[in-house]
């Protein structure tokens, strides 16, 4: 259920209505526009009556949310979202984020960094802990690997974002992150998803291949619930027939995630098509359909990447990404 009051409702005239839902054993989530405020109802809508809601002073309206997701819904927060990360809005400016899949070792790493950083990302991103489909496959170089972000931040001054796949790890790796990255694989670690609630770091939550719309949304929801607002979702390619690309980038999800949702929503055309030479025009398509900036795998040396080399670009194809995806926002 959401609450819509009227223009110029006060402090007092919001306090009174969520007093109101709390009294029946609910939580509110205000939000508040340029002109109007709306509250979120979360909790068994059966134990309270629309028509006293309606009714109160200033309330312009009382209605149900039926959609499985509730805090990220448009209805419960109809502006924009921005998540800002040491200085970097997303959802306001067009950010790129961009690395290796996976920290390697620290000189190439900080060579990384300084180029990515010149071709125009604004947050350094790789993997210190690597869940692959293989147990045999490179895992990561774990703790190691976070001390070298943790010297990237310092020696180039790009903000990292870097997985977490544990909940165990969130202590740790917060120390040395400041996007939490939740990956496919853990788009439905609901455990995870709420731990990471509790913190107030962004979290960078990728879409499940084999997830819908509605259910990427609603994982979102988990972590919002917990109280951390600072969600980014990223389109990362679903599972289909297709056999041509790694995934099937689905700009659909792109679009309906702005639609539904108040969240920035990224593109991550590396891993949605899985091939190099396909990243520039899945990249040009992403910021066309409206995504709010990119995920991309960068590396001085793409062939000789520790893991997703067949994906992995040049920092003078991020460059010459970044200039014309400016050219297409502007647009």
């Amino acid at each position: 259920m959401v609450v819509v009051m009227k223009p110029g409702a006060s402090d007092d005239d919001v306090r009174q209505v969520v007093e109101k839902i709390q009294s029946h054993g609910m939580d509110a989530h205000v939000s508040r526009g340029k002109e109007t405020t709306i509250i979120g109802v979360i909790g068994d809508e059966r134990e309270i009556d629309f028509d006293s809601l309606g009714a109160l002073p200033h309330v312009d309206r009382a209605m149900p949310v039926l959609k499985p997701f509730k805090y990220v819904s448009r209805e419960v927060c109809p502006q924009d979202r921005t998540v800002n990360v040491e200085g970097v809005e997303i959802g306001k400016d067009l950010v790129f984020i961009a690395g290796p899949c996976s920290v390697e070792d620290e000189d190439t790493t900080l060579r990384i960094a300084e180029q990515v950083r010149q071709a125009g990302a604004a947050i350094f991103r790789a993997g210190a802990y690597k869940p692959r489909t293989s147990p045999w496959s490179f895992q990561g170089l774990r703790e190691k690997g976070l001390q070298i972000l943790a010297n990237v931040k310092r020696e180039i001054g790009l903000p990292i974002c870097t997985e977490i796949i544990d909940t165990a790890d969130i202590e740790t790796v917060g120390k040395h992150t400041d996007v939490y990255q939740v990956g496919m694989r853990n788009m439905r670690n609901y455990a995870l998803l709420s731990k990471l609630g509790k913190t107030r770091k962004p979290v960078l939550l990728k879409r499940g291949d084999s997830a819908t719309l509605n259910e990427w949304l609603a994982a979102a929801d988990y972590i919002v619930r917990n109280g951390n607002e600072n969600v980014i979702l990223c389109e990362r390619g679903i599972r289909t027939f297709e056999t041509y690309t790694r995934n099937t980038l689905d700009l659909n999800a792109v679009v309906g995630a702005k639609i539904e949702s108040c969240l920035p929503v990224l593109a991550d055309p590396s891993h949605g098509t899985g091939k190099a030479n396909m990243v520039p025009a899945a990249s040009k398509a992403s910021i066309a359909a409206g995504a709010d900036g990119l995920m991309l795998e960068v590396h001085v040396e793409p062939a000789e990447a520790w893991s997703d080399a067949a994906q992995t670009i040049t920092p003078q194809e991020l460059e010459d990404i970044v200039e014309t995806c400016k050219k297409l926002r502007e647009l």
